[in-house]
């Protein structure tokens, strides 16, 4: 069987390029992005697709968006997505598609290498993958104010935000990257339910939620 892989973590990819030939498949191309990703499957047609759910340019649903159309265009490619944090969302988006085929788990499960494995050819045989957390956010819908779900970084980020800085002002206050404070800025506005549709102003909106006066202020 074979497989490609997106991921845009250059040290995660090469571990996945090596988990999944341990499964036993041939990884036939690996790609940083989405539209990469498209191509290669278009072009080798594999039997699955391991996906980075946020990936370049905008660190958002780009691994979304092409997973549903790789499961429009090329049915027989099942896909497996792999998210650093649960957005139950996009799992609801691929869920009300598709019922094999199809999977969705946490990137801290690579690490159990065996189980990863047995998920990866579930899905790849036309089954489907969930990791628990999942499932449980999936089942159990939270009513509580919606900055409960934002991690201890997330809230610094979006403090920074509320104080006027720049993506670059963020990344130098934090000592992180300019690339990591885009992917927790969109980890914030998914959190909020802040669609994309808003794009223009979810910045200000983030903030004035964190600041108790925007549109579902508690």
């Amino acid at each position: 069987m074979r497989a490609v892989i997106a991921e845009d973590s250059v040290l995660l990819r090469i571990g996945l390029v090596k988990v999944v030939q341990t499964a036993g498949f041939e990884v036939v191309a690996e790609t940083d992005d989405a539209e990469g990703l498209l191509a290669a499957v278009e072009e080798h047609r594999p039997d699955i697709a391991v996906v980075d759910v946020r990936m370049p340019p905008g660190f958002t649903d780009e691994g979304v968006r092409a997973a549903l159309l790789i499961r429009r265009q090329w049915p027989d490619t099942a896909v497996l997505l792999l998210s650093q944090y649960v957005e139950e969302r996009y799992a609801a988006d691929l869920l009300t598609s598709h019922t094999s085929g199809i999977g969705y788990l946490l990137k801290q499960r690579v690490a159990d290498v065996e189980e990863f494995i047995d998920a990866l050819r579930r899905v790849a045989g036309g089954g489907t993958a969930l990791d628990p957390q999942v499932v449980a956010q999936l089942l159990v819908r939270r009513h509580s104010d919606p900055l409960d779900r934002l991690t201890s970084r997330e809230r610094d980020v979006l403090e920074l935000m509320a104080g006027g800085r720049s993506n670059a002002g963020i990344a130098g206050a934090l000592v992180i990257s300019e690339s990591a404070v885009a992917k927790h800025i969109n980890s914030i506005f998914g959190k909020l339910d802040l669609p994309v549709a808003e794009a223009d102003h979810r910045r200000v909106l983030a903030v004035l939620r964190f600041l108790g006066v925007g549109r579902g202020a508690p």
